[in-house]
């Protein structure tokens, strides 16, 4: 299986991706769009929300229910990313044990976090009965 994205720039740093029918844009300066750490984080987070509920249940935790994540990425002097962060908060009352099984079992299995180097390993807060 292949995965095929086409990514257009007429003019400046901005960028349109079309992906199978959908269209996304990225702004490496942030003006327009959001930039390019910006969409590399959101994606991280959305990648890793599935594995949550995959790992969770997995872990015998059936329903996680509403997923909250703020994703933080730190940069360094030369304005690359340096460190990420994810606060994670669920619905479902999940004890602190569980929550870091659910969350180790996440990491094996988010496509996003295996295609980042091992320094970008996002370090995790987890909050159950959060909402």
């Amino acid at each position: 299986m292949t995965k095929e994205v086409t990514t257009v720039s007429e003019a400046g740093f901005s960028a349109t991706n079309t992906i199978r029918e959908f269209e996304t844009t990225i702004d490496a300066t942030g003006e327009d769009a959001p930039d390019t750490l910006e969409t590399l984080l959101a994606t991280y987070g959305a990648c890793y929300i599935p594995a949550l509920r995959v790992g969770g249940q997995q872990r015998g935790v059936d329903d996680l229910g509403k997923i909250a994540i703020d994703v933080t990425g730190d940069l360094n002097d030369d304005d690359k990313l340096e460190a990420v962060s994810f606060g994670i908060r669920v619905e479902a009352d999940v004890d602190d044990e569980t929550g870091n099984k659910i969350i180790d079992r996440a990491f094996e299995l988010c496509k996003v976090h295996d295609a980042l180097k091992e320094s970008l390993h996002a370090e995790t807060s987890f909050e159950g009965d959060a909402f």
